[in-house]
């Protein structure tokens, strides 16, 4: 959400900096994730200022160039050169001054003293396409005659400087989703942290409004058929409305937060929007078919166009906003075709309702919409301020586009949602915090929280809740409330710290993957944490997993995290793409993360641990190339033995050696292999298929290694390690280049070679593999090294000979091999 600082100190006279108000919103939960200053006009015209044309002549070199003299308010007159046509001596101008940096896009363009065909230039007297202030380039802007000679164009253009507040909204604040929110929270922690001073918020003034006779003329009544989906619903007419574009202040309010401004009509909307939290919306009165609104469910797969020209269906539970004959809107979430204001537009139905959270989450989810509205509505509006609300809009109305009311203000509300009583006991709350809060501070953060407290007698506060606060039920919530704003880093700190050591569990999960990880980040890897929540999308497109086992989340926050991940293989890939996207294509990626899925052989009534699987597991991604680009040396490609080099280096790194090989793996793979330990799948690595690349848009191979981290803890060895001396003796090494069948892997080679011997064999190495014409068909060539050495005595060619000889006939015996 994003919060204006100018729009912020029109509602409390706030006199702290940017940075101390973004402190202030972070230390009482608001967290601000960034704060951007932003300028309606980009540079903020910063070195443009007004300027009097004093002479101007023809450049005797250039016919479309004139010398001018212009008077800045400086003690000396500029010389410009200018080639605008339009430029005359008497001219008030906008002049850029020497060093004035100007915008063009992403361009920038300094100002410097210059000559042009030998005439010195000291400035630049600008068009406004120049200035940023419009498209127009047929000649310089000329102003009015009394313009002050010297005036900074941005006072004289009203330019805009402001501060804009990146705030992490939780979902259970929607009483903060406004200005007027925020400067409440503010108001509350400056009262609270100086004393002496009596902050108040300034509120919009509504009293124009009830001094006002309604004509009568425009009665569209109000009709609720679902008062559970919708409690409160407020309405009024107004007549004679002009549709224009909104006034240059609203427009700079609404471009601040990112609003895109639209006609003044939809503009105040939005406003009132961002302003008090209350969504509202504004109906072409021409279009209420049967002039009356009724607020009801209509039947399943009911269609209905909504703003974005999108033909939808609707569910039988989605609350819509009809007229005597169909759907105009759906309730909370978004307007329908016909329900816009257009430039036709004369009368209109100024809507301020109160929806259901529920019903608003639950239709939005279904849609697939997300609008500020929606985001509003389901984390709870204030069902007491929409007639407030309703008021506020129809006196900007009448401001900004004229227009009468037309009627009563309709107020459907059958049963008024009163503030909930909470009971404070001060002593439960100085134990919840810790110490005991000065009940002046508390009493001053409850009134400027707006919590009446009703009664106040045995060391108790009887409180009254205010309607906007739904996540305040419990007296624990109003400990909060006050903690948050009083400061967690206001609290005494303990002076000592008694722990209870516990027994060490072997092996440290937490010791072995940071060794894990510095190992990975040490060899060029860069470690991503991705969202445990995903799509289904990615399971139903993709082979090689179960829609049956997909842990589905109760209220999804959108149809892109709608269920548990099953693995870290899309998370990473997502990763890639984003980086793929920015010309980062050389990447070495790992991830440690949970992965879930629903335990179908469970019993159904057995609890949630055991109808669910959650599993820790370390994803590694490779692509690209192998190293950075160099004059030294050519770069290579990662590939399948790139990463099972670093798969190796892991089980090596975690002393896990009993290890079995299988060319088995999942169906996400095109080739690759599997290890595994007491026959149970540790980690699976291979190059992953190009139809599952083609779905994130990946235009180059991947390798990726699935190492189910909870197996992997269970098999590494809890004894210490234990060293001994090198070896005094020299080792020896002798070469076989043997003709094999082409189904014969070097594995086997080397468990066999160290089945014929465990003494004195200390290595077996594949160093050449050959497959070409003139090998027999089916056949390919291994040469493959064996390493011998005895830690007690130098070896013999009579041990060696005679452990050769019987490699030769176990690998002649047992697959066929041939010396070539």
């Amino acid at each position: 959400m994003k919060v204006s600082y100018n729009w912020l100190k029109n509602y409390a006279n706030l006199t702290q900096t940017p940075d101390e108000i973004s402190a202030l919103l972070t230390d009482c939960g608001l967290e601000v994730e960034s704060v951007d200053e932003i300028e309606s006009v980009r540079g903020g015209l910063k070195g443009v200022v007004i300027g009097e044309v004093k002479t101007c002549e023809k450049h005797p070199d250039a016919d479309k160039l004139s010398i001018t003299t212009v008077d800045v308010g400086a003690e000396n007159l500029l010389n410009i050169v200018c080639g605008a046509p339009n430029v005359a001596a008497g001219q008030k101008v906008a002049v850029a001054t020497i060093g004035t940096k100007l915008y063009s896009g992403d361009e920038v363009f300094e100002i410097k003293k210059s000559k042009i065909r030998g005439v010195t230039s000291e400035g630049m007297i600008c068009a406004e396409d120049e200035l940023g202030l419009g498209a127009s380039h047929d000649g310089i802007m000329v102003l009015k005659p009394e313009t002050r000679v010297g005036m900074p164009a941005a006072e004289y253009f009203n330019i805009e400087s402001d501060f804009v507040f990146t705030i992490g909204l939780t979902p259970n604040r929607g009483d903060a989703a406004s200005h007027v929110g925020v400067v409440r929270d503010l108001v509350a922690c400056i009262n609270v942290r100086n004393r002496n001073q009596n902050l108040k918020i300034n509120y919009p003034d509504i009293s124009n409004f009830d001094k006002q006779t309604a004509s009568g003329k425009l009665n569209i009544p109000v009709i609720v058929e679902n008062a559970e989906a919708c409690p409160r619903y407020s309405g009024v007419s107004m007549q004679g409305v002009t549709v224009k574009p909104s006034p240059d202040w609203l427009k700079n309010k609404l471009m601040a937060i990112g609003v895109r401004p639209i006609n003044n009509i939809v503009d105040i909307t939005n406003y009132i929007l961002m302003e008090l939290g209350q969504p509202m919306h504004a109906f072409d009165a021409a279009e209420i078919k049967g002039g009356k609104v009724i607020v009801k469910n209509l039947a399943e797969k009911t269609p209905f166009v909504t703003l974005d020209c999108v033909k939808r269906e609707l569910s039988a539970k989605d609350l819509m906003i009809c007229n005597a004959e169909e759907g105009m809107c759906i309730a909370g979430v978004f307007g329908g075709e016909k329900s816009g204001i257009t430039e036709k537009t004369t009368d209109i139905f100024l809507e301020s309702a109160y929806f259901n959270p529920v019903s608003v989450r639950k239709t939005a989810r279904f849609h697939g919409l997300s609008t500020d509205a929606s985001f509003r509505f389901e984390r709870g509006t204030d069902p007491n301020i929409t007639v407030y609300a309703l008021k506020r809009a129809a006196l900007l109305v009448q401001e900004l586009a004229g227009g009468t009311i037309a009627s009563e203000v309709y107020d459907v509300y059958p049963s008024e949602i009163k503030p909930k009583e909470v009971v404070l006991n001060l002593s439960d709350l100085a134990r919840q915090i810790g110490e005991e809060l000065p009940i002046e501070d508390i009493k001053n953060i409850l009134s400027s929280l707006e919590i009446p407290i009703l009664e106040e007698k045995n060391n108790e506060f009887r409180l009254a809740i205010p309607t906007n606060k739904h996540d305040v039920i419990r007296s624990i919530d109003v400990t909060e409330e006050i903690l948050r704003i009083y400061s967690y880093n206001r609290l005494k700190r303990l002076g000592s710290i008694t722990l209870t050591p516990n027994h060490a569990v072997k092996p440290d999960a937490m010791k072995l993957y940071n060794r894990v990880a510095d190992l990975l980040s040490n060899n060029g890897f860069a470690e991503i944490m991705n969202n445990s929540l995903t799509k289904a999308d990615y399971y139903s497109k993709n082979p090689g997993f179960s829609a049956d086992e997909l842990v589905h989340i109760a209220n999804p926050l959108s149809n892109e995290l709608d269920v548990m991940r099953q693995t870290l293989l899309f998370g990473g890939l997502e990763s890639i793409a984003y980086n793929q996207n920015r010309k980062a294509t050389d990447l070495k990626l790992y991830e440690f993360g949970n992965v879930y899925a629903k335990n179908l052989n469970a019993d159904p009534a057995a609890n949630v641990i055991k109808r669910y699987k959650e599993e820790r597991r370390l994803g590694v991604f490779l692509c690209g190339n192998e190293t950075g680009e160099s004059w030294e040396q050519a770069q290579e490609k990662v590939d399948f033995f790139t990463l099972k080099s670093f798969v190796n280096l892991i089980f090596q790194n975690l002393r896990i050696s009993k290890i079995s090989v299988n060319k088995e793996v999942s169906s996400i793979f095109s080739n690759g292999l599997s290890y595994s330990i007491n026959n149970k799948i540790v980690a699976e690595f291979g190059q992953i298929k190009t139809e599952i690349l083609k779905n994130f848009d990946i235009k180059q191979s991947v390798f990726f290694a699935d190492i189910r981290w909870t197996e992997i803890l269970k098999a590494v060895p809890t004894k210490a390690v234990s060293y001994q001396e090198i070896s005094k003796f020299p080792d020896v090494r002798r070469d076989l280049s043997l003709l094999l069948d082409k189904n014969i892997d070097f594995k086997q080679l080397e468990d066999l070679a160290f089945e014929c011997d465990k003494k004195i064999l200390q290595k077996v190495n594949l160093f050449d593999v050959y497959e070409g014409d003139k090998l027999p068909e089916g056949k390919k060539s291994y040469a493959v090294s064996f390493t011998f050495q005895d830690r007690e005595k130098t070896l013999t060619d009579v041990q060696i000979d005679k452990i050769m000889e019987k490699l030769v006939k176990a690998y002649g015996e047992k697959l066929s091999a041939v010396l070539r």
